[in-house]
């Protein structure tokens, strides 16, 4: 995909997997809803969740989002850089309530930073600062494989 391609794919795509260094080696996935904010990808978690703790010990980090069904449909861009943690609640609420307007019909009132503040204290926002990025798109192929 071109950067103006993989910019678009970021912006409509819905679900990301995120990709963290767990305690024991291992990578721990997790599959995290998202916006993109003056050009980076932002989502919240709760401060003590795996991911947290993860980049708290080894910043690095892993986000993939694809779609596509069938071979020829096939669409992807993988993120792998640094897991930046802003700890601060106005901003955390800030974040929520643009999650919130993009994915509607979320399980607590989070679509104005205000409504978003109680929920807000308990989580921490992410911004993933990409070292690299890489994507693939196979409705470009043509049937050529």
């Amino acid at each position: 995909m071109t950067s103006k391609e993989q910019k678009q794919f970021l912006n409509e795509g819905w679900t990301l997997q995120v990709a963290t260094n767990g305690p024991a080696g291992f990578p721990h996935l997790a599959a995290m809803w998202y916006v993109i904010i003056d050009g980076i990808v932002h989502f919240t978690t709760f401060g003590k969740s795996q991911k947290i703790l993860n980049l708290q010990r080894d910043g690095h980090i892993t986000a993939m989002l694809e779609t596509g069904q069938r071979y020829e449909e096939l669409r992807g861009l993988v993120i792998r850089g640094t897991g930046q943690l802003d700890m601060d609640p106005q901003t955390t609420a800030s974040v929520m309530s643009v999650v919130a307007n993009k994915y509607q019909g979320m399980p607590i009132p989070t679509e104005t930073p205000e409504a978003a503040m109680p929920a807000a204290t308990k989580r921490v926002t992410v911004r993933i600062l990409p070292e690299q990025i890489y994507s693939w798109d196979h409705t470009k192929l043509g049937g050529r494989y």
